[in-house]
């Protein structure tokens, strides 16, 4: 046998070979490299739910929708809604802190805000501030600030306006997310939980639209099919994470926790694998332990779950 009938035998069973050998499909690891594992599959913490209402006769004696929680400086910092059923129906702020994010205890003179309604908190800090962008009464998005994170100023609602610079129409606009890169801040919203929309800011006075189409819509699949809000926003190697909660029912009376990928905060791709965590478990916020990263999903108690790729 010559050199050359030797190489093409050679070539001929390589091919062979390879074509034996199992090969990973090109979308499979696509989608584990735009939607790695510590970010999508979680195992729930044994002793949920770590946090709820009261259950007596308190403000809080329910706690609702979607909660925020910051890790700072080894202490875990939360901000939730209260409310009591069949009377003071208005939303109120409550504050609490845990050294491992498990245990919490109620801040002593909660409610720590009363003289607006705040609901659907999503809390950024820049600089010594903190910003809390939250959904009020008749679902208006309003922002408010502070120093100490338990004294807030009302800064009043959001002025959010059409790429012509004329306002949006009216009704509501609520469960606001907020990111600032390079100076400009970014803000997701919805509208009666049918579609969530992207709007930016240089002075977080007048917010345009990046363009008057959604950004995020519903379905076709069916777990959000009927509700569609966003609950934050994480930038990881280089993309874009949104954590958003939906409803798979026209009555919305189950929820659930899922996620998208972007580039550009514009053009998002939905994890094929959604909902990540379901059965009414939903507003999920993503929060790094420093070795980890865990999502608490706030509603209708706070609940906790592990990255499934936890050693």
């Amino acid at each position: 046998m010559n050199t050359t009938t030797t190489f093409f035998s050679l070539l001929i069973v390589g091919l062979l070979f390879r074509e034996w050998i199992p090969q990973e499909p090109a979308s499979k690891a696509l989608t584990e490299a735009e939607f790695p594992a510590e970010l999508v599959r979680f195992v729930p913490y044994k002793n949920n739910p770590v946090f709820a209402g009261t259950g007596a006769d308190t403000w809080d004696q329910k706690i609702r929708e979607r909660g925020y929680i910051l890790h700072e400086n080894g202490t875990y910092h939360m901000w939730y809604t209260g409310y009591q059923d069949g009377k003071d129906k208005t939303k109120k702020l409550g504050y609490a802190t845990s050294a491992d994010g498990l245990n919490w205890t109620r801040y002593k003179d909660n409610p720590i805000h009363t003289t607006s309604w705040v609901e659907d908190v999503n809390v950024v800090k820049d600089g010594a501030t903190y910003y809390m962008f939250a959904e009020g009464k008749d679902d208006v998005a309003h922002l408010l600030t502070s120093t100490d994170r338990v004294t807030w100023q009302e800064q009043g609602p959001l002025d959010v306006r059409l790429t012509n610079g004329q306002p949006i129409g009216a009704g509501p606009y609520g469960t606001p997310v907020a990111w600032k890169e390079n100076n400009i801040w970014y803000l997701f919203y919805e509208r009666k939980d049918q579609a969530v929309w992207l709007a930016t800011s240089k002075d977080l006075k007048a917010w345009t639209n990046i363009q008057d189409k959604p950004v995020l819509a519903k379905g076709p699949d069916n777990y959000d099919k009927h509700a569609i809000a966003m609950n934050q926003v994480i930038r990881y190697k280089g993309l874009y994470y949104a954590y958003y909660h939906a409803s798979a029912f026209s009555d919305w009376h189950e929820w659930s926790t899922n996620v998208a990928v972007s580039k550009d905060l514009i053009h998002w791709k939905k994890y094929a694998g959604n909902p990540v965590v379901g059965e009414n478990k939903s507003s999920g916020i993503l929060v790094n332990d420093g070795q980890h990263y865990r999502l608490y999903t706030m509603h209708p108690s706070v609940h906790v779950f592990f990255s499934a790729e936890k050693k």
